[in-house]
């Protein structure tokens, strides 16, 4: 790198979705769409990093006083609670644009921190850097990418369990695959037998638990993302008392709050920008 190329940095944003169901089935309308719609609690939290390539010590070892790294956060209006890098990241409070949000970097506390990082780390070809954690502004059901509902029916010897799911282009900035999607439910009651299953799924007798995988769920998936599970159980104990859903997914190339990054000025390109986001506590309940 000489002191006048372009220096390469790449940024990520990472998103995780934490949901709570409660309630009716999210294919069908009113009423029972408006009872769910009430009955989602929603969390989203990000964080932006920046990566460095290791050779960026050497030039900054040869260039004392680099170029100033500036930064432009877009669709900033969408985020909350925003927590910008302490000691790394300065910003400019009095922008009239709401939707924007410039950031720059505190350089020579960067030039410290990447140079004690590269003698922790000598073998590491890149060095992330936390820049920014967020929340973002969630709007109940529709800020979730997989809309769920969970039906029980609960006899003495045996328990039907329904779980709908829906596909929701609307929290996604562009419609991106939900991908590894494991639908995972415990089952008490002493089961003796999985009397009917529908897709296939995998039963833990030890764990007393239900697993199903669907490799991924996307717009092009069978009825655009919209499908159900079906299981019923034979039991020695009944009732089974229902338990909670824990649905996990990941995905990448895409974010829920739509937020993009671009640089301001001149001595940095961005060779990649990742978007990605996945499941945290993503929870329905009867």
């Amino acid at each position: 790198m000489g002191a006048q190329d372009t220096l390469p940095v790449a940024a990520a944003f990472t998103e995780t979705v934490n949901a709570y169901f409660k309630g009716a089935d999210p294919s069908k309308k009113q009423p029972k769409f408006k009872s769910l719609l009430m009955g989602c609690i929603v969390k989203i939290t990000g964080e932006m990093v920046l990566s460095f390539p290791a050779g960026i010590t050497r030039h900054f070892a040869n260039n004392p006083s680099p170029a100033a790294l500036t930064f432009r956060v877009i669709n900033f209006s969408r985020l909350e609670h925003v927590l910008p890098n302490p000691q790394l990241l300065c910003c400019d409070n009095t922008q009239n644009d709401a939707n924007t949000k410039e950031f720059w970097v505190n350089m020579p506390n960067l030039m410290t921190h990447l140079k004690k990082v590269s003698e922790q780390k000598p073998q590491a070809t890149y060095y992330n850097v936390d820049m920014l954690k967020y929340q973002v502004s969630a709007q109940g059901l529709q800020s979730t990418p997989l809309n769920l509902a969970v039906n029980w029916r609960c006899e003495p010897t045996s328990t039907d369990l329904r779980i709908d799911y829906k596909y929701n282009t609307d929290a996604m900035t562009t419609a991106v695959a939900l991908n590894n999607v494991q639908f995972l439910v415990p089952i008490d009651g002493g089961v003796t037998k999985l009397q009917a299953v529908l897709p296939p799924a995998v039963w833990n007798a030890e764990q007393q638990r239900i697993l199903w995988k669907i490799p991924d769920i996307s717009q092009k998936s069978e009825n655009g993302g919209v499908g159900s599970l079906l299981a019923r159980f034979q039991l020695s104990e009944g009732p089974s008392k229902p338990s909670p859903l824990v649905v996990q997914f990941t995905s990448e190339g895409s974010t829920l709050s739509g937020c993009d990054i671009e640089l301001v000025g001149a001595g940095y390109r961005f060779s990649l920008i990742k978007k990605r986001f996945a499941a945290g506590k993503y929870l329905a309940d009867n």
